[in-house]
């Protein structure tokens, strides 16, 4: 790396600890792609010309640099507005976790830890000047939350709102009428009492806990509706289920 030159766009991405979706081959399976890596440079530097490396020409009124465990990465809000030729519910996954508010909550890690940046740095990025995506990036700015944990919350999220529900609360703590702790609810409608909670591959570690733990809450009166990786896939009949235990409500 030569003066001027930062690692930019995905690969600035995973060096900040974004999350990214696996690429996948015709039949479906984990593909190994070998990766790319992109570098920018400012100014009329040479690009990087070396396989394996993607060269991208960076503006000093777009794009800032900063050190990052001693390497020339883009600043977050930078990296973000770098991705807009993603599909938008990934744009908006990455903007989650860069601004993600690590509140203080019953048995929350890292609480009080400050967010990697900010909408609003995210929104100065996105006006700075040109970007390919724009409009994309746009519309995921407006979908950005500060208190989504993951990006298959965040993909139930976004489905629910594109299909006109309104939007829960995100990863709230709910207590029983005692005062007892409940859960923390990956997505919540707290009047309704209705709770959608993202069963990934990570929950198979804790599968026993889940289950006391919906059980807690239905038992206090929570319509629970479980999204699995098989029911995100059915857009349709993921949306139904929580309109009706809206309506149920």
């Amino acid at each position: 790396m030569s003066g001027g030159q930062f690692f930019s766009h995905e690969t600035a991405a995973a060096l900040w600890g974004a999350p990214f979706p696996l690429a996948r081959d015709a039949n479906g399976a984990a593909a190994r792609l070998p990766p790319s890596v992109h570098v920018s440079v400012f100014g009329t530097a040479p690009l990087p010309r070396i396989d394996g490396v993607i060269g991208h020409r960076a503006r000093i009124e777009t794009s800032n640099a900063r050190e990052l465990d001693g390497l020339m990465v883009a600043s977050a809000a930078t990296t973000w507005a770098a991705l807009g030729r993603l599909p938008l519910y990934d744009v908006v996954a990455v903007g989650d976790y860069l601004c993600r508010a690590w509140r203080v909550g019953v048995g929350r890690p890292d609480s009080g830890r400050d967010a990697i940046t900010s909408r609003a740095d995210l929104a100065e990025a996105v006006a700075s000047g040109r970007r390919v995506g724009i409009r994309r990036l746009r519309t995921a700015l407006e979908l950005v939350r500060e208190d989504s944990w993951s990006p298959r919350e965040t993909r139930v999220r976004c489905i629910l709102s594109d299909y006109a529900l309104p939007e829960p609360a995100l990863n709230v703590d709910v207590f029983g009428v005692e005062g007892e702790f409940l859960a923390c609810l990956d997505l919540a409608y707290l009047r309704e009492k209705v709770a959608v909670e993202y069963h990934g591959i990570l929950h198979s570690r804790t599968y026993a806990k889940d289950v006391e733990r919906m059980a807690r809450l239905r038992a206090a009166g929570w319509i629970v509706i479980e999204v699995t990786a098989a029911l995100l896939k059915n857009e349709v009949e993921l949306v139904r289920r929580v309109r009706s235990a809206l309506r149920a409500r």
